[in-house]
């Protein structure tokens, strides 16, 4: 299922959301005390900024609960996700997380240290994310068109940096390379950032990069945007294409959702959702997250959120294996 098809199913799903009230009530005491919201990447990341975002307006529709940020980083996300799934069952500790963590480690790694969806129990979908093609601006393509025609007369010649073997960045390059027939070679760094510093300075000419990281850089001229990995144009970036619309089925959007570990109590667990898609209603909220170019999801049931996320762990793994992508 993809996100638009998730989306417009969650259309039908938000009116019987409207007429049906939830069944469970809200505890009386919950919450208490500062609610920790780990986000298992490092600060100043897409993950980061949309956790504090969401994490904000979640305490205050909470009756100006504390949510605090917990950035817990490691493992491509493995060790937040695995504190999260380990941790206390009171509703108290959250996982705010992206799909390149939830979906594609448990392909990736030998032993993640957790189950996706055995371990934990949405609480709701956030909303998606494209990555960019970037290139240096001394790169002689100026399109994703022209970009495509010297992949396909240089190949390995080109080099892309990724922020590590087996990060979404990596696969969209391997998904690229398959899908389109060319064979552009993988360069992996430990990190983003470094990832996106090397093409900056002109050290490797092309990267993939999510759109909240990389747009500050495409504002300002120093990166140029080619195409978006979305199955639809962004609206921060209109003019730019996607992949798609030259090499048709291509989608990699990146979704972050909100989970609460298994063994929740339920009435904790529907005050979290209820709240959440309160957050998420808010124009305040919307606004920030619309500028950061973050899609912002429709209301979404906990089934439909469980069934994305089983499609896309069917999708990598795939994609993981036919790219030999492996970390022990």
């Amino acid at each position: 299922m993809t996100f638009r098809a998730l989306a417009l199913l969650s259309l039908a799903a938000a009116s019987l959301v409207a007429a049906n009230p939830a069944t469970a009530q809200p505890h009386s005491s919950y919450p208490s005390r500062p609610i920790t919201l780990v986000v298992p990447q490092a600060a100043g990341g897409t993950n980061d900024i949309v956790g504090r975002l969401v994490g904000q307006k979640l305490g205050e529709v909470m009756n100006n609960a504390s949510v605090v940020v917990d950035n817990r980083p490691g493992a491509g996300g493995n060790i937040g996700t695995q504190m999260v799934a380990k941790g206390p069952k009171d509703g108290y500790t959250l996982l705010m997380t992206i799909s390149s963590s939830q979906a594609i480690n448990p392909a990736l790694y030998k032993n993640p240290g957790f189950d996706p969806v055995k371990d934990f129990k949405p609480v709701g979908l956030v909303g998606a994310v494209p990555n960019v093609l970037l290139v240096n601006p001394s790169f002689p393509a100026k399109n994703f068109a022209e970009f495509l025609k010297l992949a396909r007369e240089k190949g390995a010649n080109y080099q892309y940096a990724s922020a590590g073997n087996g990060t979404l960045n990596h696969l969209l390059g391997e998904m690229l390379n398959s899908m389109a027939g060319i064979s552009l070679q993988h360069v992996p760094y430990k990190g983003v950032a470094p990832a996106l510093n090397d093409v900056l300075g002109g050290q490797l000419p092309i990267v993939f990069a999510s759109l909240p990281s990389a747009l500050s850089h495409i504002k300002a001229g120093k990166l140029r945007a080619l195409a978006v990995s979305g199955d639809k144009r962004s609206p921060v970036l209109p003019d730019v294409p996607t992949i798609a619309e030259a090499v048709p089925g291509y989608n990699g959007t990146l979704w972050i959702g909100l989970f609460a570990p298994a063994g929740v109590p339920a009435d904790v667990l529907a005050t979290l959702q209820d709240a959440t898609r309160k957050a998420l209603a808010a124009k305040d909220l919307r606004d920030k997250l619309d500028q950061q170019g973050v899609e912002i999801a429709a209301p979404t049931t906990p089934e439909q959120f469980t069934k994305l996320l089983q499609d896309d762990l069917a999708k990598w793994a795939r994609i993981v294996k036919a790219s030999g992508a492996a970390v022990d």
